[in-house]
């Protein structure tokens, strides 16, 4: 058997003025994207009796809209690699599902009826998924198979990637199309409010292995959707695949009928505040390092990454910057400060204006006066009193410890850190003592209702809290 493999994986916020563009793209091709795969090396069951053939793949850091000329390039090559290749039995895509391009309001699908054109209605297509992507009609009718991550936050994304291939092959040794049934769920709601780490998500998603062990059922799976896209297509959905056309059905509509009845139960995966609330409160406590989200800017998210309206506060509050305590901010970007400080050197007292360049809504570039005190080839710190100002030359998380100690910053002996993130990753997670998330203006703010959204499907939970139970009948495909 043949199978190709390709793939554009972002999440893009239509609320950030940031735009993404092929420079954000890790492009791989050819043998370097194969090596992606650990589940496709030589000797790997998936490898028996089958050439996977890479085409091509992009993946980039969650941002504001993909660029029209992005999009059109990045597709087109798949598109012409795909006519190249010869004949496939099956495609696996690798993608995210929350991919906003200008212009487009359903580029996933898009990008897939694309591929379908030119393989033809026979070549089996199985894709893998964020599960804060989106699920049309139109996308679910282009597809075989679908599934997407089981764990918020994400870790299980090799596992599903390789579920999904796993399952394409089963599927074409078999020789069996499996019954796809599919429906949305009218409920819109952040990633932070849907952890997998707490309930009702963490009880929703275990009926997941509990479907998947039945008789007659391929894959099952719950998309959040995705909050921070203004898109008919963004909310949640289920997809059940299988061979039993009642069974799958019938597992879709409990499914769906689970997460809407929970709607009013999500809650956020940590306490709440506003940004200086948390800071009291965390001033006011014992624990140390003691963490705050800046979730309205969360880079991994779609945010811009230089929405200066945090610094600001931070650097107006002589708690934090001239009282003998140490807090770290990570991070902002700002290209220009990142060059100039690198160009001074370590010691150096600079005046910039950072941040707010590219995301001006809430606050503009903030002044400040700082001493360089770290230099990497892409990355500084400014230090202001107390408080260490991460800055970088492109949008970086700040996931890792690593990620500080390359810039000579210790965060576990620190007492704030304050990330622009949502939830925190796993390592930060078990590095905080305690941990807030304060609801901070930005792309991704955490308080839809005051972002705009006027283009979704209406009625929509929580924007209309008192709407009628919907129809939660899935579609048979």
């Amino acid at each position: 058997m043949r199978i190709g493999i390709a793939g554009i994986h972002i999440e893009a916020s239509t609320f950030s003025p940031h735009r993404s563009t092929v420079d954000d793209f890790r492009v791989t091709r050819g043998a370097e994207l194969l090596a992606r795969y650990e589940f496709l090396g030589p000797g790997e069951p998936l490898t028996e009796g089958v050439e996977w053939v890479p085409l091509l793949h992009a993946v980039a850091l969650p941002g504001g809209a993909v660029t029209a000329a992005t999009y059109d390039q990045l597709a087109g090559e798949i598109y012409e690699r795909l006519r190249a290749a010869g004949p496939l039995d099956g495609l696996f895509i690798d993608f995210h599902g929350a991919m906003s391009v200008e212009g487009r309001t359903d580029a996933e699908a898009d990008f897939v009826e694309g591929i379908r054109a030119i393989t033809g209605p026979d070549v089996l297509i199985s894709g893998s998924m964020d599960l804060h992507g989106n699920v049309s009609r139109r996308l679910i009718g282009a597809v075989d198979l679908l599934t997407c991550y089981r764990k918020a936050p994400h870790t299980d994304t090799w596992e599903t990637r390789e579920r999904a291939a796993r399952n394409l092959v089963a599927c074409l040794r078999s020789g069996s199309r499996p019954h796809k049934a599919w429906l949305q769920v009218p409920v819109l709601l952040p990633g932070e409010k849907t952890s997998t780490r707490i309930d009702p998500a963490k009880r929703i998603y275990a009926i997941l292995d509990e479907v998947e062990a039945m008789d007659g059922v391929v894959d099952a799976a719950i998309w959040v959707g995705y909050a921070w896209a203004d898109e008919p297509r963004c909310q949640a959905a289920v997809v059940v695949t299988g061979d039993d056309e009642q069974v799958v059905a019938a597992q879709a509509r409990r499914l769906a009928g689970a997460y809407w009845d929970a709607r009013a139960d999500f809650q956020f995966v940590a306490p709440t505040g506003t940004l200086g609330e948390c800071l009291d409160r965390a001033l006011a406590s014992e624990a140390r390092p003691f963490f705050i989200s800046d979730s309205g800017d969360n880079p991994t998210a779609g945010g811009a990454g230089d929405t200066s309206w945090t610094l600001d506060k931070l650097l107006h509050r002589p708690d934090i910057v001239t009282a003998d305590r140490t807090t770290i901010y990570a991070a902002i970007v700002d290209p220009e400060v990142t060059a100039a400080a690198i160009a001074a050197g370590v010691g150096a007292e600079l005046n910039v204006k950072l941040g707010g360049k590219i995301d001006s809504g809430p606050c503009g570039p903030v002044s400040l006066t700082g001493t360089v005190s770290a230099v990497t080839e892409d990355a500084i710190v400014l230090g202001v009193g107390g408080l260490s100002i991460i800055v970088t030359a492109r949008r970086k998380p700040y996931h890792l410890e690593s990620d500080f100690a390359e810039l000579g910053l210790r965060p576990r002996e620190a007492d704030l850190v304050i990330v622009k993130i949502g939830y925190l990753e796993p390592e930060l997670y078990a590095m905080a003592a305690d941990w807030l998330l304060a609801l901070t203006p930005g792309g991704v703010d955490q308080d839809l209702l005051r972002l705009g959204h006027h283009r979704i499907d209406r009625p929509m939970f929580p924007f209309d809290a008192d709407m009628a139970t919907p129809d939660l009948t899935p579609e048979l495909l």
